[in-house]
């Protein structure tokens, strides 16, 4: 697979949520994968990306254009990122801790490994939990995240990942049960979360990583 055949969905943004967040969105691929066991060439991966990932890598990251057009955002939506840590800089400081990126199977290793080396985060749902196209938007009044009763109830107006039925997950934060892929997932949607300062190129590349990975465990 090259990144040319990697066929990339547009998701979409609720018309307020796009006007006060700018820039905001998220682009979804759908890849044939199952969970399981992480081969060599994904440890191997790992491995390399945290030997690049010092203590000094990881004080200077933030400053880096992408990892900052998260940190940005973040404040833009109320969060300190110095306490709530962008996706990119805790999966660096969880390195920094473990004394590297550990190997825990897929699609956990693959989202990893494309969310540290372009800064962008990567999630995967079961497609064929997800009705219609991804996209953002606010939370409604009473909303849970998920359809069961005892899902948790979102803040109304909290940023959530959501198809055309349901939210999926919280942004950057939690997935409603019954999305994220189990050993009966055949089809994972991987989707890439833009924010302002970050090129679609640079999520395209990204999505390109984790599909890449997942493809050659098949």
């Amino acid at each position: 697979m090259t990144a040319g055949e990697l066929e990339t969905l547009p998701g979409w943004a609720e018309p307020e949520v796009r006007a006060e967040l700018p820039g905001l969105g998220v682009l979804a691929t759908v890849v044939e994968a199952r969970p399981g066991r992480s081969p060599r060439a994904v440890a191997r991966r790992l491995w390399k990306l945290s030997n690049r990932y010092t203590g000094a890598r990881a004080v200077t990251m933030r400053q880096e254009p992408v990892p900052g057009a998260y940190r940005a955002f973040f404040r833009q939506i109320g969060l300190n990122p110095d306490e709530r840590r962008t996706p990119v800089e805790a999966a660096v400081l969880d390195r920094m801790r473990r004394g590297g990126f550990r190997v825990c199977g897929l699609p956990d290793d693959a989202l990893l490994a494309a969310t540290v080396d372009t800064g962008v985060p990567v999630l995967a749902l079961d497609a064929d939990r997800v009705e219609g196209d991804v996209g953002v938007r606010a939370a409604g009044r009473r909303e849970r995240l998920g359809c069961g009763e005892q899902s948790p109830v979102l803040s109304p107006g909290e940023l959530v990942l959501a198809d055309s039925e349901r939210a999926l997950a919280v942004l950057f934060g939690e997935l409603a049960d019954g999305v994220a892929p189990t050993r009966a997932t055949e089809r994972m949607l991987l989707v890439a979360v833009l924010v302002a300062g970050v090129p679609a190129v640079i999520a395209e590349e990204a999505l390109w990583i984790a599909a890449d990975l997942l493809a050659h465990a098949r």
